[in-house]
Parts: structure tokens; sequence; C-alpha cells
């Protein structure tokens, strides 16, 4: 929590609380929708077109399934 003392780590922080937030909102499990990112964005550093980004959002059906809690209404 040392770097939220300066603007900048507060800023970041925001960044991530925020991504965090989208994700529970989502249904996403937080922890493996970070994960996710933290393993596709690197593969796309030398790419032009971020066209890519697109199913990396929250909302995408494309997401993989253990980005996702389970649905309560899904009868197993």
């Amino acid at each position: 929590w040392v770097m939220i003392d300066t603007i900048a780590g507060a800023k970041s922080s925001a960044i991530i609380y925020s991504i965090a937030e989208t994700a529970k909102a989502n249904n996403l499990k937080p922890y493996d929708y970070f994960e996710y990112l933290l393993t596709e964005i690197p593969k796309h550093l030398d790419d032009t077109d971020r066209s890519f980004l697109d199913d990396l959002l929250p909302w995408s059906p494309s997401l993989p399934e253990n980005c996702r809690k389970p649905d309560k209404n899904e009868v197993k």
C-alpha cells in the first residue's frame, strides 16, 4: 500500500479496482480474469491492430469459462 501515497500509485490503484469491480459486475472471477489478461496481453505487444482488446473486455462472450462464476441457476 506504500505506492498509494503517490498520485501515480493512487491512479493505478483506481484503475485496478475499476477493472476488478467491472469483472465482478459481469459475473467473472476477478483473480482468474486478471490472470487471463496478464497472460494474453503480452502476446499482442507487437500488434498494431488493437482489435484483440474487444475479446478481453469483461462482457466479451469469448472469455474462457474458467474466468466466469458458475451460474447459480444452472442445474447440475
